[in-house]
């Protein structure tokens, strides 16, 4: 019984820094994606979005949703339709695709000079 007593008095008091740990864990673990739109837009730094950042956040998303149309509305409906939002997807993937090469060739470079 004594035993048992302190097996659960030790899960008790090792539960928050468990815890604790998780959730040190799960900051540091953010998706880069994620880690890049918060150091964007939380100008103050104290991991929350406030009124004015979410404002400037949909403010870029707006301009970035224009500039979207106006390039890829082939048919200038106003809308992106299948083979238009296939066509900005693909544009996408190869700007994704140059990046990492270009990402490559850089660490290469790094590499050879050392």
């Amino acid at each position: 019984m004594k035993k048992l007593l302190l097996l659960a008095l030790a899960a008790l008091v090792a539960m928050p820094v468990l815890a604790a740990d998780e959730a040190k864990d799960a900051k540091e673990k953010k998706p880069r994606q994620l880690r890049g739109f918060m150091k964007k837009y939380d100008k103050d730094g104290d991991g929350k979005l406030s009124d004015d950042e979410k404002a400037a956040m949909k403010a870029d998303q707006a301009k970035r949703r224009q500039d979207n149309l106006a390039k890829y509305d082939a048919n200038k409906d106003g809308k992106l339709d299948k083979e238009e939002r296939a066509k900005m997807k693909e544009d996408r993937k190869a700007a994704r695709a140059a990046k990492k090469e270009a990402r490559k060739a850089k660490k290469a470079d790094a590499a050879e000079k050392k």
